[in-house]
Protein backbone atom coordinates (compact mmCIF):
# COMPACT_ATOMS: atom_id res chain seq x y z
CA UNK A 1 0.00 0.00 0.00
CA UNK A 2 1.49 3.07 -1.18
CA UNK A 3 0.35 6.88 -0.36
CA UNK A 4 -0.09 8.80 -2.68
CA UNK A 5 0.52 12.55 -1.77
CA UNK A 6 -0.38 14.38 -4.73
CA UNK A 7 -3.57 12.84 -5.87
CA UNK A 8 -6.17 14.05 -3.18
CA UNK A 9 -3.84 12.31 -0.80
CA UNK A 10 -6.00 8.74 -2.01
CA UNK A 11 -4.37 5.36 -0.86
CA UNK A 12 -3.92 3.54 -3.87
CA UNK A 13 -3.25 -0.20 -3.96
CA UNK A 14 -0.85 -1.57 -6.52
CA UNK A 15 -0.44 -5.03 -6.84
CA UNK A 16 3.08 -5.03 -9.14
CA UNK A 17 5.69 -2.26 -10.23
CA UNK A 18 4.39 -2.25 -13.59
CA UNK A 19 0.75 -1.23 -12.90
CA UNK A 20 2.23 1.42 -10.33
CA UNK A 21 4.71 2.99 -13.43
CA UNK A 22 1.76 3.01 -15.50
CA UNK A 23 -0.19 5.60 -12.92
CA UNK A 24 3.03 7.51 -12.52
CA UNK A 25 3.32 7.79 -16.34
CA UNK A 26 -0.11 8.89 -17.00
CA UNK A 27 -0.43 11.07 -13.78
CA UNK A 28 2.89 13.18 -13.93
CA UNK A 29 1.93 14.52 -17.09
CA UNK A 30 -1.30 15.62 -16.73
CA UNK A 31 -0.98 17.08 -13.19
CA UNK A 32 -1.16 20.58 -13.17
CA UNK A 33 1.45 21.42 -10.64
CA UNK A 34 5.06 21.68 -12.03
CA UNK A 35 7.28 18.66 -10.64
CA UNK A 36 10.64 19.23 -10.04
CA UNK A 37 13.10 15.79 -10.01
CA UNK A 38 13.91 16.54 -6.60
CA UNK A 39 10.22 16.33 -5.01
CA UNK A 40 9.67 13.35 -7.71
CA UNK A 41 12.69 11.46 -5.69
CA UNK A 42 11.08 12.48 -2.47
CA UNK A 43 7.90 10.79 -3.52
CA UNK A 44 9.65 7.85 -5.48
CA UNK A 45 12.95 7.36 -3.24
CA UNK A 46 13.17 4.06 -5.12
CA UNK A 47 16.34 3.65 -7.45
CA UNK A 48 14.87 2.85 -10.86
CA UNK A 49 11.31 3.12 -9.76
CA UNK A 50 11.16 5.41 -13.46
CA UNK A 51 12.55 4.24 -16.85
CA UNK A 52 15.15 6.46 -17.92
CA UNK A 53 12.90 7.69 -21.08
CA UNK A 54 10.40 8.89 -18.66
CA UNK A 55 12.34 10.47 -16.14
CA UNK A 56 12.36 15.00 -16.66
CA UNK A 57 15.48 16.20 -17.50
CA UNK A 58 16.81 19.94 -19.06
CA UNK A 59 15.43 19.00 -22.91
CA UNK A 60 12.23 17.13 -21.30
CA UNK A 61 10.92 19.19 -18.76
CA UNK A 62 7.94 18.03 -15.83
CA UNK A 63 5.06 19.62 -18.08
CA UNK A 64 6.22 17.42 -21.58
CA UNK A 65 4.15 15.03 -22.46
CA UNK A 66 6.01 12.62 -24.94
CA UNK A 67 3.14 11.04 -26.64
CA UNK A 68 1.82 14.01 -26.99
CA UNK A 69 4.61 15.66 -28.45
CA UNK A 70 5.61 13.03 -31.11
CA UNK A 71 2.16 12.34 -32.21
CA UNK A 72 1.67 16.80 -32.56
CA UNK A 73 5.31 16.74 -34.76
CA UNK A 74 4.06 13.76 -36.87
CA UNK A 75 0.99 15.36 -37.51
CA UNK A 76 2.31 18.82 -38.76
CA UNK A 77 4.63 16.66 -40.69
CA UNK A 78 1.63 14.61 -42.86
CA UNK A 79 -0.23 18.63 -43.14
CA UNK A 80 3.20 19.80 -44.40
CA UNK A 81 3.04 16.30 -47.20
CA UNK A 82 0.05 17.33 -48.19
CA UNK A 83 1.32 20.18 -49.80
CA UNK A 84 4.64 18.84 -50.31
CA UNK A 85 4.78 16.67 -52.29
CA UNK A 86 1.07 16.05 -52.39
CA UNK A 87 -0.36 19.43 -53.94
CA UNK A 88 3.13 19.49 -55.98
CA UNK A 89 2.72 16.11 -57.78
CA UNK A 90 -1.70 17.14 -57.88
CA UNK A 91 -1.24 19.98 -59.81
CA UNK A 92 1.54 19.05 -61.56
CA UNK A 93 -0.16 16.24 -63.11
CA UNK A 94 -3.57 17.53 -62.92
CA UNK A 95 -3.21 20.48 -65.84
CA UNK A 96 -2.20 20.44 -69.46
CA UNK A 97 1.19 19.17 -70.08
CA UNK A 98 2.86 22.29 -70.82
CA UNK A 99 1.64 23.90 -67.28
CA UNK A 100 3.13 21.11 -65.66
CA UNK A 101 6.01 22.98 -64.21
CA UNK A 102 4.83 26.07 -63.42
CA UNK A 103 2.16 24.56 -61.78
CA UNK A 104 3.78 22.50 -59.25
CA UNK A 105 6.39 25.11 -58.98
CA UNK A 106 3.89 27.84 -57.80
CA UNK A 107 3.03 24.97 -54.80
CA UNK A 108 6.57 24.77 -53.97
CA UNK A 109 7.71 28.56 -54.11
CA UNK A 110 4.75 29.23 -52.05
CA UNK A 111 5.61 26.60 -49.27
CA UNK A 112 9.08 27.73 -48.65
CA UNK A 113 7.64 31.41 -48.79
CA UNK A 114 5.14 31.27 -46.42
CA UNK A 115 7.71 29.35 -43.96
CA UNK A 116 9.97 32.86 -43.53
CA UNK A 117 6.84 34.98 -43.33
CA UNK A 118 5.44 32.87 -40.62
CA UNK A 119 8.14 32.50 -37.98
CA UNK A 120 9.44 36.49 -38.92
CA UNK A 121 5.59 37.79 -38.22
CA UNK A 122 2.90 36.25 -39.48
CA UNK A 123 2.32 33.54 -36.28
CA UNK A 124 2.35 36.55 -33.96
CA UNK A 125 0.09 38.12 -35.87
CA UNK A 126 -2.14 34.97 -36.20
CA UNK A 127 -1.95 33.63 -32.33
CA UNK A 128 -0.07 36.34 -30.84
CA UNK A 129 -1.41 39.42 -28.33
CA UNK A 130 -1.21 43.06 -28.24
CA UNK A 131 -2.85 43.76 -31.82
CA UNK A 132 -6.29 45.23 -32.87
CA UNK A 133 -9.34 43.18 -32.65
CA UNK A 134 -9.28 41.39 -35.95
CA UNK A 135 -5.00 40.94 -36.10
CA UNK A 136 -2.41 40.52 -33.59
CA UNK A 137 0.66 42.21 -32.85
CA UNK A 138 3.36 41.23 -35.71
CA UNK A 139 7.00 39.85 -34.13
CA UNK A 140 9.29 36.97 -34.77
CA UNK A 141 8.69 33.84 -33.30
CA UNK A 142 12.43 32.13 -33.37
CA UNK A 143 13.54 32.32 -29.92
CA UNK A 144 14.87 29.43 -27.83
CA UNK A 145 12.85 30.32 -25.21
CA UNK A 146 9.70 30.90 -26.57
CA UNK A 147 9.46 28.07 -28.81
CA UNK A 148 10.85 25.67 -25.96
CA UNK A 149 8.26 26.62 -23.36
CA UNK A 150 5.33 25.23 -22.83
CA UNK A 151 2.50 26.07 -25.37
CA UNK A 152 -0.73 28.32 -23.65
CA UNK A 153 -3.04 29.18 -26.53
CA UNK A 154 -4.47 31.74 -24.10
CA UNK A 155 -8.00 31.89 -25.71
CA UNK A 156 -10.22 29.79 -23.36
CA UNK A 157 -12.90 31.57 -22.04
CA UNK A 158 -14.61 29.58 -19.20
CA UNK A 159 -13.07 30.80 -15.87
CA UNK A 160 -13.95 27.70 -13.82
CA UNK A 161 -10.77 25.87 -14.96
CA UNK A 162 -7.49 27.81 -14.52
CA UNK A 163 -5.35 25.42 -16.34
CA UNK A 164 -7.19 24.22 -19.46
CA UNK A 165 -5.27 26.77 -21.17
CA UNK A 166 -2.14 24.54 -21.48
CA UNK A 167 -1.44 21.75 -23.51
CA UNK A 168 1.94 19.02 -22.65
CA UNK A 169 3.62 19.99 -26.04
CA UNK A 170 6.63 22.79 -26.24
CA UNK A 171 5.07 25.83 -28.65
CA UNK A 172 7.49 25.12 -31.49
CA UNK A 173 4.93 22.28 -32.14
CA UNK A 174 2.13 24.60 -32.62
CA UNK A 175 3.94 27.14 -34.46
CA UNK A 176 5.54 24.02 -37.49
CA UNK A 177 1.71 22.82 -37.06
CA UNK A 178 -0.10 26.11 -37.92
CA UNK A 179 2.14 26.71 -40.63
CA UNK A 180 1.29 23.71 -42.14
CA UNK A 181 -1.89 24.92 -42.72
CA UNK A 182 -1.07 28.42 -43.69
CA UNK A 183 0.94 27.07 -46.16
CA UNK A 184 -1.74 25.00 -47.83
CA UNK A 185 -4.19 27.24 -47.52
CA UNK A 186 -2.44 29.59 -50.27
CA UNK A 187 -1.60 26.20 -52.34
CA UNK A 188 -5.18 25.54 -52.59
CA UNK A 189 -5.89 29.31 -53.05
CA UNK A 190 -3.22 28.80 -56.03
CA UNK A 191 -5.49 26.04 -57.66
CA UNK A 192 -8.06 28.64 -59.17
CA UNK A 193 -4.83 30.34 -60.76
CA UNK A 194 -3.00 28.09 -62.89
CA UNK A 195 -2.45 27.87 -66.26
CA UNK A 196 -1.80 31.94 -66.81
CA UNK A 197 -0.65 33.96 -63.28
CA UNK A 198 2.54 35.35 -64.11
CA UNK A 199 5.06 33.87 -61.70
CA UNK A 200 6.69 37.17 -60.41
CA UNK A 201 3.66 38.85 -59.39
CA UNK A 202 2.61 34.96 -57.61
CA UNK A 203 6.09 35.54 -56.01
CA UNK A 204 4.62 39.07 -54.66
CA UNK A 205 1.06 37.95 -53.48
CA UNK A 206 2.34 35.00 -51.37
CA UNK A 207 3.05 37.48 -48.81
CA UNK A 208 0.90 39.98 -49.23
CA UNK A 209 -2.05 37.57 -49.03
CA UNK A 210 -0.45 35.29 -46.01
CA UNK A 211 0.30 38.67 -44.11
CA UNK A 212 -2.98 40.90 -45.20
CA UNK A 213 -6.00 38.21 -45.02
CA UNK A 214 -4.66 34.70 -43.94
CA UNK A 215 -3.73 36.11 -40.33
CA UNK A 216 -6.99 37.92 -39.77
CA UNK A 217 -9.50 34.60 -40.39
CA UNK A 218 -6.79 32.91 -37.94
CA UNK A 219 -6.81 35.43 -35.48
CA UNK A 220 -10.67 36.43 -35.54
CA UNK A 221 -11.71 32.69 -35.76
CA UNK A 222 -9.44 30.59 -33.69
CA UNK A 223 -7.13 33.83 -32.05
CA UNK A 224 -8.01 36.59 -29.63
CA UNK A 225 -10.04 38.29 -32.58
CA UNK A 226 -13.29 40.35 -31.75
CA UNK A 227 -15.59 36.50 -33.22
CA UNK A 228 -13.84 34.75 -30.12
CA UNK A 229 -16.50 35.84 -27.89
CA UNK A 230 -19.06 34.03 -30.14
CA UNK A 231 -17.14 30.79 -30.03
CA UNK A 232 -17.51 29.73 -33.78
CA UNK A 233 -17.04 26.00 -34.40
CA UNK A 234 -13.86 25.56 -37.00
CA UNK A 235 -12.38 22.31 -35.64
CA UNK A 236 -9.20 22.71 -37.80
CA UNK A 237 -10.02 25.15 -40.89
CA UNK A 238 -13.43 25.00 -42.45
CA UNK A 239 -13.95 28.39 -42.64
CA UNK A 240 -10.26 29.69 -41.47
CA UNK A 241 -8.71 27.15 -44.15
CA UNK A 242 -11.42 26.40 -46.86
CA UNK A 243 -14.04 28.83 -47.34
CA UNK A 244 -10.68 31.24 -47.25
CA UNK A 245 -9.07 29.43 -50.35
CA UNK A 246 -12.22 29.12 -51.57
CA UNK A 247 -12.96 32.35 -52.00
CA UNK A 248 -9.79 34.22 -52.29
CA UNK A 249 -8.75 31.68 -55.04
CA UNK A 250 -11.93 32.81 -56.83
CA UNK A 251 -11.53 36.76 -56.24
CA UNK A 252 -7.84 36.49 -57.91
CA UNK A 253 -8.87 34.38 -60.56
CA UNK A 254 -11.55 37.08 -61.69
CA UNK A 255 -8.64 39.74 -61.23
CA UNK A 256 -5.99 37.92 -63.35
CA UNK A 257 -7.83 36.80 -66.28
CA UNK A 258 -8.84 33.78 -68.32
CA UNK A 259 -6.80 31.14 -69.50
CA UNK A 260 -5.78 30.98 -73.07
CA UNK A 261 -8.59 30.00 -74.94
CA UNK A 262 -7.45 27.42 -75.99
CA UNK A 263 -6.53 26.09 -72.96
CA UNK A 264 -10.15 26.80 -71.25
CA UNK A 265 -11.68 24.61 -74.34
CA UNK A 266 -8.99 21.66 -73.65
CA UNK A 267 -7.28 21.50 -70.63
CA UNK A 268 -6.77 17.35 -69.78
CA UNK A 269 -4.54 16.15 -67.37
CA UNK A 270 -1.24 14.99 -68.53
CA UNK A 271 -0.95 12.24 -66.04
CA UNK A 272 -3.73 10.82 -64.34
CA UNK A 273 -1.77 8.05 -62.68
CA UNK A 274 0.60 10.99 -60.82
CA UNK A 275 -2.50 13.20 -60.12
CA UNK A 276 -3.73 9.87 -58.19
CA UNK A 277 -0.56 9.68 -55.93
CA UNK A 278 -0.49 13.55 -55.36
CA UNK A 279 -4.52 12.84 -53.86
CA UNK A 280 -3.46 9.74 -51.72
CA UNK A 281 -0.98 12.33 -50.27
CA UNK A 282 -3.41 14.80 -49.71
CA UNK A 283 -6.56 11.97 -48.68
CA UNK A 284 -3.85 10.19 -46.21
CA UNK A 285 -2.18 13.02 -44.74
CA UNK A 286 -5.65 14.65 -43.94
CA UNK A 287 -5.16 12.07 -41.14
CA UNK A 288 -2.35 14.86 -39.14
CA UNK A 289 -4.93 17.74 -40.81
CA UNK A 290 -7.53 17.01 -38.13
CA UNK A 291 -5.71 14.71 -36.00
CA UNK A 292 -3.33 17.32 -34.98
CA UNK A 293 -6.22 19.70 -33.82
CA UNK A 294 -6.49 18.75 -30.33
CA UNK A 295 -2.84 18.88 -29.98
CA UNK A 296 -2.94 15.53 -28.01
CA UNK A 297 -3.13 12.13 -28.82
CA UNK A 298 -6.18 11.90 -26.96
CA UNK A 299 -9.88 10.17 -28.28
CA UNK A 300 -11.19 13.26 -29.71
CA UNK A 301 -7.78 12.37 -31.99
CA UNK A 302 -9.28 9.36 -32.47
CA UNK A 303 -12.75 10.01 -33.13
CA UNK A 304 -11.18 12.78 -36.01
CA UNK A 305 -9.22 10.58 -38.03
CA UNK A 306 -12.15 8.20 -38.21
CA UNK A 307 -14.49 10.98 -39.27
CA UNK A 308 -12.18 11.82 -41.92
CA UNK A 309 -12.39 9.28 -43.14
CA UNK A 310 -15.42 7.85 -43.25
CA UNK A 311 -16.88 11.13 -44.57
CA UNK A 312 -14.20 11.30 -47.23
CA UNK A 313 -15.41 7.74 -48.52
CA UNK A 314 -18.95 8.33 -48.23
CA UNK A 315 -18.18 11.91 -50.47
CA UNK A 316 -16.51 10.00 -52.92
CA UNK A 317 -18.48 7.37 -53.54
CA UNK A 318 -21.82 9.95 -54.04
CA UNK A 319 -19.86 11.85 -56.19
CA UNK A 320 -18.60 9.08 -58.75
CA UNK A 321 -22.48 7.71 -58.21
CA UNK A 322 -24.09 11.06 -59.62
CA UNK A 323 -21.28 11.19 -62.67
CA UNK A 324 -22.38 7.86 -63.82
CA UNK A 325 -25.99 8.09 -63.50
CA UNK A 326 -25.90 11.82 -65.23
CA UNK A 327 -23.01 11.02 -67.38
CA UNK A 328 -22.47 7.17 -67.39
CA UNK A 329 -18.99 7.52 -66.92
CA UNK A 330 -16.99 6.72 -63.56
CA UNK A 331 -14.96 9.79 -63.96
CA UNK A 332 -11.57 9.23 -61.85
CA UNK A 333 -11.18 13.27 -62.02
CA UNK A 334 -14.60 13.35 -60.69
CA UNK A 335 -13.72 10.79 -58.07
CA UNK A 336 -10.90 13.08 -56.69
CA UNK A 337 -13.07 15.91 -56.95
CA UNK A 338 -15.52 14.32 -54.49
CA UNK A 339 -12.39 13.30 -52.21
CA UNK A 340 -11.20 16.61 -51.39
CA UNK A 341 -15.03 17.87 -50.74
CA UNK A 342 -15.50 15.07 -48.35
CA UNK A 343 -12.60 16.17 -46.99
CA UNK A 344 -12.95 19.88 -46.55
CA UNK A 345 -16.29 19.44 -45.79
CA UNK A 346 -15.64 17.14 -42.10
CA UNK A 347 -12.88 19.71 -41.36
CA UNK A 348 -14.91 22.11 -39.53
CA UNK A 349 -16.50 19.15 -37.17
CA UNK A 350 -14.46 16.34 -37.54
CA UNK A 351 -13.64 15.94 -33.47
CA UNK A 352 -17.04 16.98 -32.41
CA UNK A 353 -20.07 15.07 -34.11
CA UNK A 354 -20.63 11.27 -34.13
CA UNK A 355 -19.97 9.41 -36.95
CA UNK A 356 -23.48 8.85 -38.00
CA UNK A 357 -23.24 12.41 -38.73
CA UNK A 358 -19.94 12.49 -40.89
CA UNK A 359 -22.02 9.92 -43.23
CA UNK A 360 -24.50 12.42 -43.48
CA UNK A 361 -22.00 15.23 -44.17
CA UNK A 362 -19.96 12.91 -46.82
CA UNK A 363 -23.43 12.97 -48.40
CA UNK A 364 -24.04 16.10 -48.56
CA UNK A 365 -20.36 17.10 -49.76
CA UNK A 366 -20.24 14.80 -52.50
CA UNK A 367 -23.53 16.17 -54.15
CA UNK A 368 -24.32 19.70 -53.26
CA UNK A 369 -20.25 20.71 -54.65
CA UNK A 370 -20.99 18.50 -57.22
CA UNK A 371 -24.14 20.24 -58.16
CA UNK A 372 -22.52 23.55 -57.88
CA UNK A 373 -19.82 22.91 -60.40
CA UNK A 374 -21.21 20.20 -62.60
CA UNK A 375 -24.35 21.93 -63.25
CA UNK A 376 -25.06 25.06 -61.98
CA UNK A 377 -21.19 26.42 -63.07
CA UNK A 378 -22.29 25.49 -66.50
CA UNK A 379 -25.45 27.60 -66.73
CA UNK A 380 -24.30 31.18 -64.45
CA UNK A 381 -22.79 33.57 -66.95
CA UNK A 382 -20.63 34.70 -63.69
CA UNK A 383 -18.90 31.37 -63.12
CA UNK A 384 -18.52 31.49 -66.52
CA UNK A 385 -16.89 34.55 -67.05
CA UNK A 386 -14.23 33.97 -64.33
CA UNK A 387 -11.92 31.36 -65.28
CA UNK A 388 -11.34 28.92 -62.09
CA UNK A 389 -9.28 26.45 -63.20
CA UNK A 390 -9.60 23.53 -60.55
CA UNK A 391 -13.24 24.11 -59.51
CA UNK A 392 -11.22 25.59 -55.73
CA UNK A 393 -14.41 27.71 -55.22
CA UNK A 394 -16.60 24.93 -55.22
CA UNK A 395 -14.62 22.25 -53.59
CA UNK A 396 -13.21 24.48 -50.70
CA UNK A 397 -15.49 27.05 -50.63
CA UNK A 398 -18.94 25.50 -51.12
CA UNK A 399 -17.62 22.44 -49.13
CA UNK A 400 -16.44 24.53 -46.26
CA UNK A 401 -19.36 26.78 -46.06
CA UNK A 402 -21.26 23.17 -46.23
CA UNK A 403 -19.15 21.62 -43.58
CA UNK A 404 -19.31 24.86 -41.06
CA UNK A 405 -23.04 25.40 -41.16
CA UNK A 406 -23.44 21.13 -40.72
CA UNK A 407 -21.07 21.58 -37.78
CA UNK A 408 -23.26 23.99 -35.89
CA UNK A 409 -26.48 21.66 -36.54
CA UNK A 410 -24.49 18.21 -35.49
CA UNK A 411 -22.13 19.46 -32.80
CA UNK A 412 -22.67 17.49 -29.90
CA UNK A 413 -22.16 18.95 -26.26
CA UNK A 414 -19.67 16.80 -24.51
CA UNK A 415 -17.44 16.25 -27.61
CA UNK A 416 -17.75 20.42 -28.03
CA UNK A 417 -16.85 20.17 -23.76
CA UNK A 418 -13.56 17.75 -24.49
CA UNK A 419 -12.42 19.41 -27.32
CA UNK A 420 -12.57 22.91 -26.12
CA UNK A 421 -11.70 22.36 -22.39
CA UNK A 422 -15.24 24.24 -21.30
CA UNK A 423 -18.61 23.88 -19.98
CA UNK A 424 -19.64 27.18 -21.59
CA UNK A 425 -19.79 26.26 -25.08
CA UNK A 426 -23.02 26.33 -27.02
CA UNK A 427 -24.48 23.21 -28.60
CA UNK A 428 -25.16 22.37 -32.26
CA UNK A 429 -28.78 23.10 -33.13
CA UNK A 430 -30.17 19.63 -33.41
CA UNK A 431 -29.07 18.82 -30.16
CA UNK A 432 -30.34 22.26 -28.74
CA UNK A 433 -33.57 21.39 -29.66
CA UNK A 434 -33.32 17.32 -28.55
CA UNK A 435 -31.94 18.82 -24.89
CA UNK A 436 -34.38 21.23 -24.66
CA UNK A 437 -31.58 24.27 -24.95
CA UNK A 438 -33.24 25.73 -29.09
CA UNK A 439 -32.15 28.89 -28.26
CA UNK A 440 -28.91 28.67 -27.74
CA UNK A 441 -28.83 26.21 -30.72
CA UNK A 442 -30.35 28.65 -33.16
CA UNK A 443 -28.11 31.44 -31.78
CA UNK A 444 -24.83 28.79 -32.50
CA UNK A 445 -26.09 28.85 -36.24
CA UNK A 446 -26.53 32.20 -36.47
CA UNK A 447 -22.63 32.42 -35.30
CA UNK A 448 -21.41 30.35 -37.36
CA UNK A 449 -22.97 32.08 -40.43
CA UNK A 450 -21.83 35.67 -39.15
CA UNK A 451 -18.29 33.64 -39.32
CA UNK A 452 -18.55 32.81 -42.91
CA UNK A 453 -19.74 36.11 -43.83
CA UNK A 454 -16.91 37.81 -42.12
CA UNK A 455 -14.05 35.74 -43.52
CA UNK A 456 -15.75 35.92 -46.90
CA UNK A 457 -15.98 39.66 -47.06
CA UNK A 458 -12.72 40.02 -45.98
CA UNK A 459 -10.99 37.74 -48.41
CA UNK A 460 -13.18 39.12 -51.51
CA UNK A 461 -12.16 42.81 -50.18
CA UNK A 462 -8.11 41.99 -49.38
CA UNK A 463 -7.41 39.47 -51.92
CA UNK A 464 -9.27 42.43 -54.88
CA UNK A 465 -6.68 45.20 -53.35
CA UNK A 466 -3.93 42.94 -53.33
CA UNK A 467 -4.26 42.09 -57.44
CA UNK A 468 -5.04 45.63 -58.00
CA UNK A 469 -1.73 46.58 -55.92
CA UNK A 470 0.63 44.00 -57.89
CA UNK A 471 -1.39 44.99 -61.39
CA UNK A 472 0.59 48.22 -60.95
CA UNK A 473 4.06 47.31 -60.34
CA UNK A 474 4.04 43.58 -62.82
CA UNK A 475 1.20 41.94 -65.05
CA UNK A 476 -0.40 39.68 -63.63
CA UNK A 477 -1.36 37.40 -66.35
CA UNK A 478 1.20 36.29 -68.50
CA UNK A 479 1.58 37.72 -72.57
CA UNK A 480 -0.64 35.83 -74.83
CA UNK A 481 2.53 34.70 -77.09
CA UNK A 482 4.12 33.32 -73.64
CA UNK A 483 0.62 31.47 -72.28
CA UNK A 484 0.59 29.61 -76.17
CA UNK A 485 4.03 28.50 -74.73
CA UNK A 486 3.61 27.44 -70.93
CA UNK A 487 6.48 26.13 -68.97
CA UNK A 488 9.63 26.69 -71.65
CA UNK A 489 8.40 30.53 -71.71
CA UNK A 490 7.85 30.87 -67.97
CA UNK A 491 10.98 29.20 -66.44
CA UNK A 492 12.31 27.60 -69.76
CA UNK A 493 12.40 24.16 -68.90
CA UNK A 494 9.16 21.26 -69.79
CA UNK A 495 8.07 18.66 -67.64
CA UNK A 496 8.70 16.07 -69.86
CA UNK A 497 11.63 15.63 -72.80
CA UNK A 498 9.24 14.83 -75.70
CA UNK A 499 8.72 17.34 -78.30
CA UNK A 500 4.81 18.78 -78.25
CA UNK A 501 2.42 20.93 -76.74
CA UNK A 502 4.37 23.73 -75.38
CA UNK A 503 7.45 23.71 -77.01
CA UNK A 504 8.57 27.05 -78.61
CA UNK A 505 9.46 25.39 -82.07
CA UNK A 506 9.54 22.33 -83.81
CA UNK A 507 12.86 20.65 -83.51
CA UNK A 508 14.98 20.77 -87.04
CA UNK A 509 13.79 18.96 -89.69
CA UNK A 510 16.83 17.12 -89.73
CA UNK A 511 16.12 14.91 -86.75
CA UNK A 512 13.06 14.11 -88.15
CA UNK A 513 14.22 12.49 -91.29
CA UNK A 514 14.95 8.69 -91.53
CA UNK A 515 18.41 8.56 -92.03
CA UNK A 516 20.12 6.75 -95.01
CA UNK A 517 23.05 4.62 -95.82
CA UNK A 518 25.27 6.03 -98.49
CA UNK A 519 25.04 3.29 -102.07
CA UNK A 520 28.65 2.88 -102.02
CA UNK A 521 28.30 2.18 -98.30
CA UNK A 522 25.44 -1.16 -99.35
CA UNK A 523 26.96 -4.70 -99.29
CA UNK A 524 25.74 -6.19 -102.71
CA UNK A 525 22.45 -7.91 -102.95
CA UNK A 526 21.09 -6.23 -99.77
CA UNK A 527 17.95 -4.14 -99.97
CA UNK A 528 18.52 -1.42 -97.66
Amino acid sequence: MLEYPFCLNKNIDYPNVNSLITTIYYIIPHYPPKLSQKKLNNIFPMNGILPNGLRPDEASPEWLNKGDNGWELTAATMVGLQSVPGLVILYGSMVKKKWAVNSAFMALYAFASVLICWVMWAYQMSFGSGGISILGKPDQSTSELYLLGRYNNNTNTDTNNNNNDYYYIPTADYVFYQFAFAAITVILLAGSLLGRMNFYAWMMFVPMWVTASYTVGAYTIWGNGFLRKYEIIDYAGGYVIHLSSGVAGFTAAYWVGPRHRHDRQHFPPNNIINMLGGAGFLWMGWTGFNGGSPLAANGITSLAVLNTHVCTATSLLVWLSLDMVVYLKSSVIGAVQGMITGLVCITPGAGIVDTWAAVLMGILSGSIPWYTMMVLHKKSAFFQEVDDTLGVFHTHAVAGLLGGLLSGLFAKPNLLAMFYQTSTHRPGFLYGIFNGDFINGLRQMGYQVLGALFITVWNVVVTSLICILISRVIQLRMDEDDLEIGDDAAHGEEAYALWGDGVRDPPPLRFRMTPRIPSFCRRPGVNH
